[in-house]
């Protein structure tokens, strides 16, 4: 079952600190930038995934074609595409050994869910780390994070 307990999820974003974002965008309109942003400046390692923009830079982050791609260990992903991509990109997560595969709001596959909770990853649907974060530390659930260089 996916992660629902506030306790879950604060725990999820407190053992993090690597986070491939997948459908990440040069747009500042789109909410996966603002997103980024939002990760980059609570402390988080981003690795901005997305083919169209590989190779490029993404708010100072190398751009990745795809997850196998990324140099480092991949701690969560985060999902910025249509629900209909999600098995794939499972599969991507589950081949470079996530531990946690998170999915943006309105971005639900239940059976992509059930896969990755199959090959042991932890799975947070349809929420907004940007969201969750903050409410969560108001909760006094989780504690702040200071932004560290990335270790590149």
């Amino acid at each position: 079952m996916p992660l629902t307990e506030d306790s879950d999820i604060a725990a999820v974003l407190s053992a993090t600190r690597t986070i491939a974002l997948v459908g990440a965008s040069h747009n500042p309109a789109r909410p996966s930038h603002g997103v980024m942003k939002f990760l980059l400046a609570h402390g988080y390692e981003v690795y901005p995934v997305n083919p169209g923009l590989a190779g490029q830079q993404l708010l100072g982050c190398d751009v990745y074609a795809d997850i196998a791609a990324i140099p480092v260990q991949i701690d969560m992903v985060d999902v910025f595409r249509q629900s209909r991509y999600l098995q794939g990109i499972v599969e991507e997560a589950s081949a470079v050994g996530a531990r946690v595969l998170w999915t943006q709001l309105g971005v639900i596959d239940t059976a992509a869910a059930a896969a990755a909770e199959r090959a042991g990853m932890q799975v947070v649907l349809d929420r907004c780390p940007a969201i969750e974060l903050p409410r969560l530390r108001a909760a006094g659930l989780l504690a702040e994070r200071h932004p560290q260089p990335p270790a590149r």
